[in-house]
């Protein structure tokens, strides 16, 4: 299925442009539209989209900064959606992920990413250190998986149970813990890489 991604911010109003582009050049069947700020990934047609595509669906957008603003919240869209054998094509930048020229944009971008994500670990590390050092951390504590996990996991793959979100409130844990049940799970099988993982 060609699925299309739309976001415009409160102070720019060009839904109908990307719409057109989308629909015209991509053919695309089904749009997921947001009006909000690309400055994270918190978005709810965004994560919509997301827990809709399914495996052999195309994922397109007018320009990659519609889908996220930075490198890394970009990696990590595309990443969610290449786990799930979802491939993505922007527009104007011509970017294909499933061509050699797209494989190779990402490992450039991977690679800024992997240098922005050891200095944000270097950081932390000092953080924590201090943190130890004046009696103030206590560690994170591991979320349980609920007795009914195997049965929850069946609803979702036929989506009785509709999206990750649901999961999430069912679960009463965060989204990435529920990923990483579904992960463990069988759902998604490719592991992230380094500079993806939280």
């Amino acid at each position: 299925m060609k699925i299309g991604y739309v976001r415009v911010s409160t102070l720019e109003q060009h839904e109908e442009r990307q719409k057109v582009e989308l629909t015209e050049k991509a053919h695309v069947e089904k749009i997921f539209l947001d009006k909000l700020s690309g400055k994270d990934t918190d978005r709810p047609q965004l994560q919509a989209m997301l827990e809709f595509a399914r495996e052999g669906d195309t994922v397109y957008v007018s320009e990659f900064s519609r889908l996220a603003r930075s490198t890394k919240d970009l990696l990590d869209i595309v990443q969610q959606l290449k786990e799930k054998q979802v491939q993505v094509i922007s527009l104007k930048e011509s970017f294909d992920t499933s061509t050699p020229a797209g494989e190779l944009a990402m490992t450039m971008f991977a690679a800024i990413a992997t240098f922005e994500r050891k200095i944000m670990l270097e950081r932390q590390r000092e953080g924590i250190a201090l943190a130890k050092a004046q009696g103030k951390y206590r560690g994170r504590r591991e979320a349980k998986k609920p007795a009914n996990w195997q049965e929850l996991v069946a609803k979702y793959q036929c989506r009785e149970i509709a999206s990750v979100s649901e999961l999430v409130r069912i679960c009463g844990c965060s989204r990435p813990t529920i990923y990483k049940w579904l992960k463990s799970s069988g759902v998604f099988i490719k592991e992230k890489p380094e500079f993806l993982k939280r």
